[in-house]
């Protein structure tokens, strides 16, 4: 083995020259030899909202979908179907893959695509000035407790599988825009977390407004009720320190600001003049609850809510 060793550690370190940057936690950027653009890679993560056979809950970046190993073989047939169907609505071919045995049998993809250089949205590069809009409404946590209790009407069930399986489109045309400084997606640190992380790679301070956020029809009366998720109070026991909420404030409206997100909307850092046509976009594309949600100023990395 000794013999392989220096061929390996050659090799390790050309991959590492060739490996430019993360993008978040869950994507990074390689060059593309010969190429003008770089190649965008996604690694895939877990997902805690409920599994549907014909509907696959879908972030921007990927999800790994755990299955019950008591599933028939029509069952998992569709599962592979609904797969092989969303990849195709994101124009994405469906290469191949292998199978494994294991105790919990597991689906999951990875993505692989081409962005040019001067296009890349971060969640690094936001500025002071920018508005702050969010493409998808909030709660879907809420929903999927309410959901294993048995409490979820139709409506509401409803919502969340549009929600959750409507994929996050708009974010290649925004990309296009000079306007659009950085994104990212709202997913398992809920609201609060992701534009943490917004603000302290861009050292910026944000202040929002709750009113202004969108939600589900009833996911406050939900919470209210103490259909809420373990994750979302170890969501703020992390980062609430960089928080300031109104002294006054009801425990479930925190709550709610921390609420872990599966397939969440995008959070877009843009130039006030160019927030409508960032919405145009988002309502083109079928993300008709995208509103503006706040601001971004000089400051510490911390969030203000009103």
């Amino acid at each position: 083995m000794n013999l392989y060793l220096p061929r390996y550690q050659a090799i390790e370190q050309a991959s590492r020259r060739q490996f430019l940057r993360r993008i978040g936690a869950t994507a990074g950027l390689l060059t593309a030899p010969g190429a003008f653009a770089e190649a965008l890679i996604q690694t895939p993560k877990q997902t805690e909202g409920p599994f549907y056979p014909d509907k696959l809950p879908l972030d921007t970046d990927n999800d790994l979908l755990i299955i019950n190993d008591k599933l028939t073989p029509a069952v998992i047939a569709r599962v592979l179907e609904g797969g092989q169907a969303v990849c195709a609505a994101a124009g994405a071919p469906m290469a191949g893959g292998h199978s494994i045995d294991s105790v919990e049998p597991i689906y999951g993809v990875v993505a692989l695509g081409l962005v040019h250089p001067d296009r890349i949205k971060r969640n690094s590069t936001a500025q002071a000035g920018d508005v702050l809009i969010l493409g998808k409404p909030l709660g879907i946590g809420v929903f999927s407790a309410a959901l294993k209790k048995g409490l979820l009407s139709p409506e509401d069930y409803a919502a969340m599988l549009d929600s959750t399986t409507r994929l996050n489109t708009p974010g290649a045309e925004l990309a296009q825009l000079d306007g659009v400084h950085a994104m990212t997606d709202v997913t398992g640190f809920g609201l609060l977390g992701h534009l943490l992380e917004v603000c302290r790679g861009s050292g910026v301070s944000a202040d929002l407004r709750f009113d202004d956020l969108p939600f589900f029809s009833h996911v406050q009366e939900l919470a209210a009720q103490g259909h809420t998720t373990g994750a979302s109070t170890r969501n703020w026991a992390s980062y609430g320190g960089e928080v300031e909420l109104p002294a006054d404030w009801p425990e479930v409206r925190r709550k709610l600001l921390t609420d872990p997100q599966t397939s969440g909307g995008l959070l877009v850092a843009c130039a006030p003049e160019a927030a409508d046509s960032v919405l145009a976009i988002f309502h083109a594309q079928g993300h008709t609850a995208a509103r503006r949600i706040g601001s971004l100023s000089a400051g510490p990395a911390r969030v203000r809510v009103a």
